[in-house]
């Protein structure tokens, strides 16, 4: 090797790191699809993550584009008492209703999408991995045990829910909603106690324009 070679890829190693630097900052973000949610509280504008979420955030768009939305209500607020206050989340939806569902998608965990549940987040309702339909939530804090864990030891963790997208208008809608009065009465099991009262309406779901 000449020395011009030596010093030709001496100043291609160093220049690499700059280069990936570049790479990274000019890359464009994840495509997303903005939708609103007409409440009777107010609005709420989600991003949907088309392209880091394909299977969920079109399962989303096929309820909000078919109208399977409008007339569903917000009908839980899950209040934990520990951590930061507030913590917990509000969840919406079709609940099952056989005129609204439709088939259950394919699970996308977060340790290949990515979208973390943080504050704002909206994430997939399901029972098993596979399951989900036309529920979701929507986060009031970050919930970390939310996510996937491929490599915990308890099996039940290592599938997490699916996170497809984030609400970038309306918080204070999604609080209100979250501190709304809950009956002592409704609900089963571990979720008594965390059903509103008075469910909180979607009047319609719509593409942004």
């Amino acid at each position: 090797m000449t020395w011009i070679t030596r010093a030709l890829a001496l100043l291609a190693l160093l220049a690499s790191p700059l280069a990936a630097q570049d790479a990274i900052a000019d890359s464009p973000e994840p495509r997303t699809e903005l939708v609103v949610l007409e409440t009777t509280l107010g609005e709420i504008t989600l991003a949907l993550e088309v392209e880091r979420a394909p299977i969920t955030a079109a399962n989303f768009l096929r309820y909000v584009d078919e109208k399977r939305l409008d007339g569903t209500v917000f009908y839980r607020a899950m209040r934990l008492d520990w951590g930061d206050q507030p913590n917990g989340l509000v969840q919406a939806g079709t609940q099952m209703h056989p005129d609204r569902i439709l088939p259950p998608i394919a699970h996308e965990p977060t340790s290949v999408t990515g979208i973390l549940h943080k504050a704002g987040t909206i994430s997939m309702a399901r029972y098993e991995p596979g399951t989900a339909t036309g529920d979701f939530s929507i986060m009031i804090s970050d919930q970390p045990g939310f996510d996937a864990r491929p490599d915990s030891s308890d099996p039940g963790q290592h599938d997490g829910f699916a996170a497809f997208g984030h609400v970038v208008s309306g918080m204070e809608v999604v609080r209100a909603i979250f501190d709304a009065p809950t009956d002592p009465e409704k609900g089963e099991g571990w979720m008594k106690g965390q059903m509103l009262a008075d469910p909180v309406r979607i009047v319609k779901a719509r593409r942004a324009n």
